[in-house]
């Protein structure tokens, strides 16, 4: 028990992290089981040829911006194992100082990480996660295992907020149940008519419930529901309904969603492990319209660990979500996308004292509502990450992260460019 605690904890700390390695600020990305505390510190040099993310082609004359800079990323975890608990927490603070700027020349970012889990008997157990973050990059501020809803780089302390809790019952030898919960909450420093904050700021609400079948000894089929509620708040204006039209409330974008699936988990061997959830969402905005919309649901997902140290992690997700853009129509406002992700990492052990790490991302979103409705952009995300053991405490690391937005919409597509060459302290 002992053992399957620690693993189930190590593999959800790995999971939330995927899509954060991205960004140019490191933070910890595992726990040490060795002892019941570490802690870590980067400091890396790097370049940002267009770190406000703008239009390559911007018809109002601005063009985008680089800057040198140097970022300090401490981080600390701790982990308690007991013979039925595990507890696992985790904190990283970064400052990103960009050169270019005259004032407010550092970024300051939080991420904390906290996982419980319990095992009440051989039946039942309790899983409980947080992930909180405070930070001006999209991949940090997405919601982990998601896409990203904004693709471009937001100024100030925003936070996201993600709570779960999964209760796992074996009803029989063969069937089983899950039932979950979780909740997020995203709040934008920047406030105002039309800001980012009007646009998004939200609480999302999403319950779950799973029937679990071992068809086979590595084979466990699934039945799922799941109900979901976005609540925009209604006290922020997005813009106005044609000129001198009356104002369009954060609330126009509220959503229910009704997910309907079904799917498996499989064991193909001990190295390599698959997951499939497929069906369809139905999601109604009450606020706007009395029609439903109605689309493919897909969450897929596959491991390979082929050397100890050395994996590939492929997946695919496809389902509605948020969307930065509003554009108002006499009718109402966009009201989300309709978004396909797909992701990647290799992990690659290519000596024992040389690790190479690729992750990517595609995501193609399309707009739902309002004068952009129907109307598609492209998001690309790359990152490569070689890092160098000098020694068990101390190691040096380079990366590159490439960044490309294609939108159908004027004055939004942009590319971006990262390098960073640096060191690593870990104990």
């Amino acid at each position: 028990m002992k053992r399957l605690l620690t693993s189930a904890g190590l593999v959800a700390f790995g999971a939330a992290n995927l899509q954060a390695q991205h960004a140019a600020a490191p933070h910890l990305t595992s726990i040490q089981t060795t002892k019941p505390w570490s802690v870590s510190a980067s400091l890396r040099g790097f370049y940002d040829d267009n770190y406000v993310t703008r239009p390559s082609n911007s018809p109002t004359g601005l063009s985008k911006t680089d800057s040198f800079g140097f970022e300090l990323n401490p981080s600390v975890g701790f982990n308690w194992v007991l013979p039925q608990t595990y507890v696992g927490l985790s904190y990283s603070y970064g400052l990103r100082y960009y050169e270019d700027r005259e004032s407010n020349s550092a970024d300051h970012t939080h991420q904390a990480d906290l996982k419980i889990s319990h095992a009440f008997s051989e039946q039942y157990k309790l899983d409980v996660n947080d992930s909180f973050v405070a930070a001006q990059e999209p991949e940090l501020l997405a919601k982990p295992g998601g896409g990203i809803p904004v693709p471009i780089r937001v100024e100030g302390d925003n936070i996201r907020n993600t709570a779960t809790a999964n209760l796992n019952a074996g009803l029989t030898e063969k069937l089983g149940a899950l039932i979950g919960y979780s909740n997020t909450y995203y709040d934008y420093e920047k406030t105002g008519i039309g800001s980012l904050s009007a646009l998004l700021d939200r609480t999302e609400h999403l319950f779950t419930i799973n029937g679990r079948w071992q068809a086979m000894p590595s084979t466990v089929g699934i039945l799922g529901y799941q109900y979901g509620m976005n609540h925009y708040d209604e006290d922020q204006i997005i813009g106005f309904a044609g000129v001198g039209g009356p104002p369009v409330r954060g609330d126009a974008r509220d959503s229910t969603s009704h997910y309907i699936y079904a799917g498996a988990d499989h064991s193909f061997n001990p190295q390599l492990n698959g997951s499939l959830r497929a069906g369809a969402q139905i999601t109604d905005y009450d606020n706007v319209t009395t029609d439903s919309k109605v689309i493919p649901y897909a969450d897929a997902s596959a491991t390979w660990t082929y050397n100890p140290g050395s994996y590939v992690r492929l997946g695919v997700r496809h389902t509605r979500m948020a969307t930065d853009v509003a554009l108002i129509t006499a009718a109402s406002p966009t009201l989300d996308q309709e978004a396909t992700t797909a992701y990647g990492e290799v992990n690659h052990k290519i000596t024992a004292k040389l690790n190479g790490n690729l992750i990517a991302q595609y995501q193609h979103g399309s707009f739902e509502g309002g004068a952009a409705d129907s109307k598609a952009e492209d998001l690309f995300l790359i990152g490569l990450n070689v890092s160098y053991e000098i020694n068990k405490f101390l190691a040096a690391e380079a990366g590159y992260n490439y960044d490309r937005l294609d939108s159908d919409l004027e004055d939004r597509s942009f590319t971006r460019n990262r390098v960073y060459i640096g060191i690593r302290a870990t104990y």
